[in-house]
């Protein structure tokens, strides 16, 4: 199954998964939900889904970047993922349109909310509370909605894309950003403890840093040559990393050849 996602610079040849026919990772007939789904790794994912079979569903707030993402066979809708009874509407939408419960949910959306690296004597209450709200508290919102109906099926995948700021300190310098992420790996193994009896694992990839977006090409210029080279040489594999690194591990933990991976966290960073 070949599968094209948008990289820097343009379309990249095609991804291949497949092994012996009998392994053959695919989605026919499974609903996906990504968050997010207006550019970057939202975007991919998404499309990664659809290439493999299923039926997606987006959501994004910028309507001009989802009527992008809808190219490719993808149902979108404008969600403000900060509000919670927002969020949850739209699942219940989702699982009324297809009948039945979420297979795969993606809680991708998430981001420094536009926001820069400042003191913490400098940041503002509604600052922080911002971050929270579009990194954990989505996640929380949709995996909430998403859960009765994926217990009753006895079956589901979760997958929260955390960071590398979940495990460590943030290159961005960003406090809130750094503390969210955090609050997703913990959500994620929490989560896997309680919906694992139900057939329901909860798992987290934790990308590096990848030039998938606005807020990380800002970030990436603001380095200049020299802090660019440096970042890079730290990297095993002396490259960054593409969105479709990071649609693959999301793949694999929604595929039957993660059965039984739960509560873990798969950092895609090249080797940092």
């Amino acid at each position: 199954m070949h599968i094209l996602c948008l990289e820097q610079g343009g379309w990249m040849e095609p991804a291949t998964y497949s092994t012996r026919p009998s392994m053959q990772i695919r989605f026919d007939g499974k609903t996906v939900v990504v968050s997010g789904a207006g550019h970057g790794f939202g975007r991919c994912i998404a499309e990664t889904f659809v290439g493999l079979g299923a039926r997606v569903f987006g959501c994004d707030l910028s309507a001009a970047e989802l009527a992008e993402t809808a190219k490719a066979g993808i149902s979108t809708e404008v969600v403000d993922l900060t509000d919670r009874a927002a969020a949850a509407a739209w699942i219940g939408k989702v699982e009324q349109t297809t009948g039945g419960a979420i297979d795969v949910l993606v809680n991708n959306a998430g981001g420094v909310a536009g926001q820069e690296m400042r003191p913490i004597e400098e940041v503002m209450d509604a600052d922080w509370d911002r971050i929270f709200a579009v990194n954990i508290g989505a996640a929380f919102a949709l995996s909430r909605a998403a859960a009765a109906g994926m217990k009753r099926a006895g079956s589901g995948r979760i997958v929260n894309i955390s960071s590398g700021a979940g495990l460590a300190a943030s290159l961005t310098g960003i406090q809130a950003y750094c503390s969210a992420k955090h609050a997703v790996v913990g959500l994620t193994r929490q989560l896997a403890h309680e919906l694992g009896p139900f057939g329901v694992t909860v798992n987290s990839v934790a990308p590096g840093f990848i030039r998938s977006n606005p807020a990380s090409e800002k970030q990436w210029a603001g380095y200049g040559e020299a802090g660019q080279k440096a970042l890079t040489e730290r990297i095993a594999m002396k490259r960054l990393g593409t969105a479709r690194d990071i649609a693959s591990a999301v793949v694999f933990f929604a595929s039957d050849l993660a059965g039984f991976v739960n509560g873990q966290v798969l950092a895609v960073d090249g080797g940092k």
